[in-house]
């Protein structure tokens, strides 16, 4: 598929997604969120690619937040004819009645970077960031579901919705405490303050920083890292079980999952060739194929609609 507001090159195994708006500071869109939702179906699709690292043009910006080319009704989406464009044929246009009652089952009424965040939430390859300047708005809150976030040195973080009249949206009411407590949490999205790398690190919000000019190569060398030794089926897995498992009430769901998954990995050829490598002493050679082979559990794996 080709795309035009994002770009997708693969090396050696670790796809690079690249934000592309650069006149725009790589401001998110409807386009832009369709073509992400692409690319990570494109990704999962293909056994070529371990990892995906997400990264934004130029120098200036990873993502500076939604697009704010409609200026006043930026935000109401049943209003603006770029989002009614991204429609199913025969979808009214609005979500509001004529007589002013609201259908919450409408396309319109999903948030575009809710649709990003829980798309990386359902990757089955690992996902990373190198977050290469400002992250604002959804420009930060798509990164949280992200297994790992690199940031360069001059990179700023802003969750600025309060300061727009809105609310943060990706699932980040979700995603955030988890990530770097309640406090922190409330602190910067009530404020809407901006926060250099250093405090972003400090408040683990990313992993570690970099130079500029280094950020993309460490993000590559954290994903090899992460995958280049490992069962592409079982890190697929692993990353299901610890991302829901955030969410369980009781220990008990975990255990009921572990269970199931380890039985239905212990009798598969990984397991052999992972058990055989070692008492070998050389390199496993893994051949599930995450396409193909990846097993569902339909209690575990069916989410309710939205």
């Amino acid at each position: 598929m080709s795309f035009e507001q994002i770009r997708l090159d693969k090396q050696d195994g670790i796809a690079i997604l690249t934000l592309h708006r650069p006149d725009n500071m790589n401001a998110f869109t409807g386009q832009m969120m369709a073509e992400i939702i692409a690319a990570l179906d494109e990704c999962d699709a293909d056994d070529a690619v371990r990892a995906v690292v997400f990264t934004g043009s130029g120098d200036r910006a990873y993502c500076a937040g939604a697009d704010l080319g409609s200026g006043a009704e930026t935000f109401n989406y049943d209003s603006r004819t770029d989002k009614q464009e991204l429609l199913p044929d025969g979808t009214p246009a609005s979500p509001v009645a004529d007589d002013g009652t609201i259908d919450w089952t409408h396309p319109l009424i999903r948030d575009g970077g809710g649709r990003v965040s829980m798309r990386i939430f359902e990757s089955k390859k690992p996902v990373l960031g190198a977050i290469n300047g400002a992250a604002v708005g959804i420009g930060v809150t798509m990164t949280l579901p992200m297994d790992a976030r690199l940031a360069s040195t001059n990179a700023r973080f802003g969750f600025v919705f309060a300061r727009r009249g809105i609310v943060p949206e990706a699932a980040s009411s979700w995603f955030l405490p988890r990530l770097i407590g309640i406090t922190n949490a409330v602190d910067l999205c009530y404020s809407g303050r901006l926060i250099g790398a250093e405090e972003a690190l400090e408040k683990g919000l990313v992993q570690s920083l970099h130079e500029p000019g280094t950020l993309v190569d460490a993000a590559i060398a954290k994903a090899r890292e992460m995958t280049q030794h490992s069962a592409p089926v079982s890190i697929a897995l692993t990353r299901h079980m610890m991302w829901r498992m955030l969410g369980a009430p009781h220990p008990m769901s975990a255990h009921r999952w572990d269970s199931r998954v380890i039985f239905s990995r212990g009798r598969s050829p990984d397991a052999a060739e992972g058990v055989m490598s070692f008492l070998e002493k050389r390199e496993p050679n893994f051949q599930a194929s995450v396409a193909a082979d990846y097993p569902y559990f339909a209690e575990f794996e069916d989410m309710p609609p939205y």
